[in-house]
Order: C-alpha cells, then sequence, then structure tokens
C-alpha cells in the first residue's frame, strides 16, 4: 500500500515535471521562430488602454505564461520603457492571454489519443531541428514541446487517477459548501504559488476533473484561485525595483484577488452562465466547462475594470507613495534578470533604452567639456565631474553586457537574437571607450584651459571649441541612427565626416607645428596638440559604433 502510494507520488511529480518542461519547450520553440515579432508587438503599446490589453493578450499566448509577461511588465516600468497605464492594460490582457493554455489542454488533451499524436509531432520537430537553411529550425522547439505536453498530459492523468480514498476527500470538501469553496481557492492559490504556472494547475484541474475526481464547483473554485497564485512571479520581481515597478506588482495581485472575490460573491449565478455557454452539462464535458470558466471569468473582470485604469493607477499611486533614498551614485541596471519564460528580443527594448541612457551620459561629458572652454573658472569642478561620469559609465558597460551575456544563452534566443545581443555588447564597449578618450581629454584641457596664459579670444582655443563641435554633432548624430535605423546614404555620409575629422587633426597638427618652429609656446602647443590627437580618437570610435548600428 505504502509502496503503490509512494509510486503514484512520484509518478505525478514526474508527469507535472514534464509537463512543464515541455511548456517550457514549446514557448520557447514559439519564440525562436518570432524573431523580432514579439518586439514589434511591444513596440505598439501607446496609451490606448485597449492597445495595451491586446498586446498582454497576444505575448501571453505566445509564451504560454501569464506569470512571465508580468514579471516583463514590472521589468520594463522599473526601467520607465512602460508607464504604469500601460503596464495595467497589459496585464489585464495577459490574464486573458493564459486561458489559451485550457483550451489547449482541453481541446487536444482530451478529444483525441495523446500517445498517438506525441511520437510523431516530437520525430518532426526533431527533423527540423536539422533544416537551418530555411529558418524553420527555430520552429523546431515548438513541436517537440508539443509532443512533451501531451507526454506529460498523458502521464499526468494516469498518474491522478486517485484511489477511492483520496477521492472521498474531495467529495468532503465540495460538501462544506461556501467553505469549500473558499478552501478551494485557496488550495489553488497556494499550489500555483508553488509550482508559478497558473498553467499548469489547469492541466491537473483539467485532467482531475476529468476522472471524475473534482466536482465541477470544486474545480471553478480552484481554477479561480489559480489566479491569484499567478501572482507570485510579479511579486518576487518587484523586490528590489522602482516604487512603479511595485506598484505595478500591487494592481496585478488587487486585480486577480478583487476579480476572484467578486466572482465568489455570484459564484452560482456565474456557473449558471457557463452551463448556459457551454451546451453539454458539466457531467458530460467538464472540461470545456473548466476552460470556458477560465476565459469567461477574465474577460468579464477586464470588461469590468478597464474603464477605470487611470482611476486604479492614481488609487495605487496613494497605496504605495513614493519612496524617499538617497541618491546613490552607482549605476543598477533596472532589469530583472533574464527569465526563461520570455523571449529574448524582448530585452532589446530595455537595453536599447539603458544604451541611449549611456549615450547621454557620454553627451553630457562632451557638453561639459565644450561649456569649459568659455567657463574657466569652472574647469575644476567640471573636471571632477566628467571622472565621476566616466565611472559612471564604466559600470554600466559592466552591467549592460553581463545582461547581454545572460540574455544570449537564454534557450529561446536565436541565431538572430544572438547576433544582435552581440552586436549591442559591441555598441557599448564603444561608447565606453568614446567615455574614457572623453575624459582624457577632459583632463587635458584643464591643464590648458586652468593655465595663466589662457586665453578665450585666442584662435587655438575657437580651433578646438569648432573640432569638438564637429565631434560632438557626429555623435548626436550616431545617437539617432542607433534609435531610428541608418540607411546606406546616411553610413556613406558618416564616413565623409569621419574622413573630415581626420583631415582636420592633421590640419591643426600642422599649424600647431609651424607656431612650434616659430618660436611659440612649446608646453602649450603640446598638449594643443594632446588634445587635437584625443578629440580625433573620439571620432574613431564613434565612427565603430556607426559600423556597429
Amino acid at each position: 500500500m505504502v509502496f503503490t502510494v509512494s509510486a503514484q507520488v512520484v509518478g505525478f511529480i514526474g508527469s507535472l515535471c514534464l509537463l512543464l518542461f515541455g511548456m517550457n519547450m514549446l514557448s520557447d520553440g514559439i519564440q525562436k521562430g518570432a524573431g523580432s515579432g514579439l518586439q514589434k508587438l511591444v513596440s505598439k503599446i501607446t496609451e490606448n488602454r485597449f492597445y495595451s490589453v491586446l498586446t498582454g493578450i497576444g505575448v501571453t499566448a505566445l509564451i504560454q505564461s501569464s506569470g512571465a509577461t508580468t514579471v516583463m511588465v514590472v521589468s520594463f516600468v522599473n526601467a520607465e520603457i512602460l508607464s504604469l497605464e500601460q503596464a495595467i492594460g497589459v496585464i489585464f490582457g495577459a490574464n486573458i492571454g493564459t486561458t489559451v493554455t485550457a483550451w489547449i489542454v482541453s481541446f487536444f488533451g482530451f478529444n483525441f489519443s495523446i500517445s498517438a499524436a506525441a511520437v510523431p509531432l516530437f520525430g518532426f520537430g526533431y527533423i527540423l531541428k536539422y533544416l537551418k537553411k530555411h529558418k524553420i529550425h527555430n520552429f523546431a522547439d515548438c513541436f517537440m514541446g508539443f509532443a512533451l505536453l501531451f507526454m506529460g498530459l498523458g502521464l499526468l492523468k494516469e498518474s491522478l487517477t486517485l484511489g477511492p480514498a483520496v477521492s472521498q476527500i474531495f467529495m468532503i470538501i465540495s460538501g462544506f459548501g461556501i467553505f469549500g469553496i473558499i478552501l478551494g481557492v485557496l488550495i489553488g492559490a497556494v499550489i500555483t504559488a508553488l509550482i508559478h504556472s497558473s498553467s499548469a494547475m489547469t492541466a491537473i484541474v483539467l485532467t482531475m476533473a476529468a476522472n471524475g475526481t473534482l466536482s465541477w464547483k470544486l474545480s471553478a473554485a480552484i481554477v479561480l484561485g489559480s489566479n491569484i497564485g499567478s501572482t507570485i512571479d510579479a511579486v518576487m520581481s518587484s523586490f528590489r525595483a522602482s516604487t512603479n515597478a511595485k506598484r505595478t506588482a500591487a494592481v496585478h495581485v488587487a486585480f486577480n484577488v478583487l476579480g476572484t472575490f467578486l466572482a465568489l460573491l455570484v459564484f452560482e449565478p456565474f456557473l449558471s452562465l457557463i452551463d448556459f455557454i457551454v451546451p453539454e452539462t458539466p457531467s458530460a464535458n467538464i472540461t470545456t466547462h473548466i476552460a470556458m470558466l477560465h476565459t469567461v471569468f477574465n474577460l468579464c473582470a477586464t470588461l469590468l475594470f478597464i474603464p477605470f485604469v487611470n482611476q486604479i493607477a492614481n488609487l495605487v499611486r496613494k497605496f504605495v507613495p513614493d519612496s524617499i533614498k538617497e541618491s546613490d551614485s552607482h549605476y543598477h541596471l533596472p532589469a530583472i534578470l533574464p527569465y526563461s519564460r520570455i523571449s529574448a528580443d524582448l530585452y532589446t527594448v530595455q537595453i536599447h533604452a539603458e544604451i541611449s541612457k549611456m549615450a547621454t551620459k557620454v553627451m553630457e561629458m562632451f557638453d561639459a567639456i565644450g561649456n569649459s572652454f568659455f567657463n574657466p573658472e569652472q574647469a575644476d569642478e567640471v573636471n571632477e565631474n566628467v571622472s565621476n561620469l566616466e565611472n559612471f559609465i564604466d559600470e554600466m558597460n559592466v552591467s549592460i553586457t553581463d545582461f547581454l551575456q545572460k540574455c544570449s544563452r537564454l534557450p529561446n534566443a536565436n541565431s538572430y537574437d544572438r547576433d544582435n545581443f552581440s552586436r549591442l555588447i559591441h555598441i557599448t564597449d564603444s561608447l565606453e571607450n568614446l567615455s574614457d578618450e572623453t575624459c582624457s581629454l577632459m583632463h587635458t584641457a584643464n591643464k590648458y584651459i586652468t593655465n595663466k596664459n589662457y586665453d578665450l579670444t585666442d584662435e587655438r582655443t575657437k580651433e578646438l571649441t569648432d573640432y569638438l563641435e564637429l565631434v560632438r554633432v557626429f555623435f548626436e548624430q550616431a545617437c539617432t541612427f542607433f534609435t531610428m535605423g541608418i540607411s546606406e546614404n546616411e553610413k556613406n555620409y558618416s564616413e565623409v565626416i569621419e574622413s573630415k575629422i581626420d583631415d582636420t587633426k592633421h590640419c591643426l597638427k600642422k599649424a600647431s607645428r609651424k607656431r612650434i618652429e616659430n618660436g611659440g609656446d612649446v608646453k602649450k602647443e603640446l598638449r594643443y596638440i594632446d588634445m587635437v590627437r584625443k578629440i580625433e580618437r573620439a571620432g574613431d570610435c564613434i565612427w565603430t559604433i556607426v559600423q556597429a548600428i
């Protein structure tokens, strides 16, 4: 007896793990095949709440996890890519999108021979792995994941054929009336939080209901509870995040808890509505009833709350006030570490924003140096500020590069993603090199400017500031190309600018040597030449960035 129970428990754990692994592989396969499609989907999020909801539905339907979507949303709010209002809409949509899994399990898992479909699907997916010429191999994991999902579901059905004693326990819980329903909600919430997947919890409920272990009412209660448990990922991802990220997680929890509470208030009429929508009785087709309940519940909750997005945002701002923290001079990457169920290219949106911030810091260094020529009394202060900016950019380079390397190792990263991440690492490193050259230039300029013989009206000052402005404008163009993209004509024009920077260096150095030959201040001219050389090297760094874009 003990051996039988132990074997059944081990079998259940193994089949559940296979089911979760299949879901992960299916998600990874879809995302590999989608390529940059998910990134484009996220980019369409606007202040329009309905677009946000549709985005949440689309992304969650693809990656098969509302928890993963909300982690992404919390991460994007933390990085200030999404506003709180936009995030609320995506969260609403994510709850609808997660119901797709219930329909997949209900339709394929109980209306077809799973074992007959799983093996051919896995074989077909395995063959696709070797068709790399047509890029169709990116969908290989999709088919193999479907096959493993079917296998896991089949084993789950066998392992959840519980004995009469266990079935009696669930019957007793069902007989508790409203208290049994509340207990079912708690069971669904706790188990979902433990396995981090409302989709897997729904599959378990569908299987147990199909086996006759769970009643219609108790199944409905557990599914409602799984919506609460699914918020665990968003809550965990908001730890040490910004205040707005914490607000986003709070909205997710409040939305799911309040929606479940309202559903419990009208529990019997709600079930009657599902019975009316689905033609057959619950006993005849309980899996369809459960899938429909999951969908209708999330649709109704979204329709109920979507008109009040702005009010919800204002309310949560009052309950989660801005925290007063001391300013931190060190960089912290506002990104959640790569989550295995999120498409790799979605991180490109966030990293692009961080690299743009890095470029802005470098631009601040350029502006500070340019201004110091006209305000020599502030040169020492500017020199210190530029040094601090350079240290901050070094920290940004380390954090962003490390994050991109983690992203490139994600299981759902395809060859295009890895090439893109490698390109972004190259751009980040070039920006760091540019900051080094700019900081070195400021140290030399500081000695030049603070010299007692420094003359603002001197021709050399105008030559240096004009040359620095030429490079600064070139960098400004490179930043625009990084954000908007670059055409072949623009790249050719950039090459012309780079050549002009090189030619200007030779002209300025030649003029300086002539001044030395004519008895000019050798020390001052050498510093002048050193600055010209460093400005030109900054131009080389910018040209490297343009080539990588």
